[in-house]
């Protein structure tokens, strides 16, 4: 049987993930507030959000924005798309 959280970002119970997907503190809260679907949606987000701005996941500047990034998804209002960002139909 799977681990089900109630989710953060979600409002409601969900599949919980398998492990803690970040390093520290974050990473333990992330596991135990963010459901599997969540955690999905901010790495379909993330990949957008690289891709957008052209960051390296190497560079320290573009891995602090990412991080900022990813906490307002998981536990925020939300973030928003890079200015100009037109959606694939």
């Amino acid at each position: 049987m799977s681990r089900t959280v109630f989710c953060t970002k979600l409002r409601r119970e969900s599949e919980g993930l398998a492990f803690a997907p970040y390093p520290g503190e974050l990473g333990k809260r992330i596991f135990a507030e963010i459901s599997r679907e969540a955690w999905t949606a901010w790495l379909a987000h993330q990949t957008m959000l690289i891709n957008e701005n052209r960051l390296s996941p190497l560079d320290p500047k573009a891995r602090t924005f990412l991080e900022a990034e990813m906490q307002k998804f998981l536990f925020g209002a939300g973030s928003a798309a890079p200015a100009g960002y037109i959606p694939e139909t």
